[in-house]
């Protein structure tokens, strides 16, 4: 049998049963972003139950790993990049195996152009809008110092906030839109309670930043998930957050300290 999206055959095999695609979605979150959110929460307490305004607190997200030691810290940051998308390969297998493969989310390489122009729309609607949020709800007290990076001045510093941001990305935009969608769908989700879980799944895993980072990214959640349905495709979203945090990590090293806007740790 073929399925179609937006009028393009993108296959299917045997249908899985119930049982077997919820403990293949709890799987897959239980390995990725599902344990990131948990971790979130854990670390939000730790912050919120210390001396202290959440303000005067850090959330470092590129951090050195080996202090005094580039090649070493080098190396443990692409090792760290390079894990972090193994789920993202999983998936790759799994809706490879049920016959689709990555086609059936529009993450792949048939409209690159159309991808990242759409990607850099929404990138310029999202961005400063989600950066003066941040600015309003650290200023509020219920947001952490959000620090981009914390990398020593060494040559591979920018390359390696870019495969970062790109990583991010990827795992975020193929998990928590393209993949969880089609799973909650199979599952007999209605479209606004999967829309609700996706939303509130991105939300959670930034919760370590406070509660602007839990709300702002909540909102961020479901405008993507609202552009997905509308496009069928991961593809522009991965651009869009993939230029968002490119932004966010680049900016940071060339601009703190050295504007008075920026809060820094």
């Amino acid at each position: 049998m073929e399925v179609y999206v937006h009028g393009e055959s993108v296959g299917t095999g045997a249908p899985l049963e119930p049982r077997t695609l919820r403990s293949e979605t709890l799987l897959v979150l239980a390995l990725s972003l599902g344990a990131s959110a948990l971790a979130a929460l854990i670390s939000f307490v730790g912050s919120i139950t210390r001396p202290g305004a959440l303000k005067n607190q850090a959330a470092t997200l590129v951090s050195s790993q080996a202090p005094g030691r580039p090649w070493l810290d080098l190396a443990w940051q692409l090792f760290g990049i390079a894990s972090a998308l193994v789920p993202v390969a999983l998936v790759a297998h799994l809706l490879t195996r049920e016959g689709s493969g990555m086609r059936a989310i529009g993450f792949d390489l048939r409209r690159p152009r159309r991808d990242l122009g759409l990607g850099v729309c929404v990138a310029a609607a999202i961005g400063g809008t989600g950066l003066a949020f941040y600015l309003a709800v650290r200023a509020a007290g219920a947001n952490l110092t959000v620090v981009p990076e914390s990398l020593p001045d060494v040559w591979w510093k920018i390359p390696v906030l870019i495969l970062s941001a790109v990583q991010n990305a990827v795992l975020e935009e193929v998990i928590v839109v393209g993949y969880l969608l089609r799973r909650l769908g199979q599952l007999g989700w209605t479209p606004i309670a999967a829309l609700a879980a996706s939303a509130v799944l991105r939300g959670s895993y930034h919760l370590y930043q406070g509660i602007g980072g839990l709300l702002g990214n909540m909102a961020m959640g479901v405008v993507f998930v609202l552009l997905y349905r509308r496009w069928g495709r991961v593809g522009p979203l991965v651009a869009a957050h993939s230029l968002i945090d490119i932004v966010a990590f680049v900016g940071y090293a060339l601009l703190a300290g050295k504007v008075g806007w920026l809060p820094t740790a």
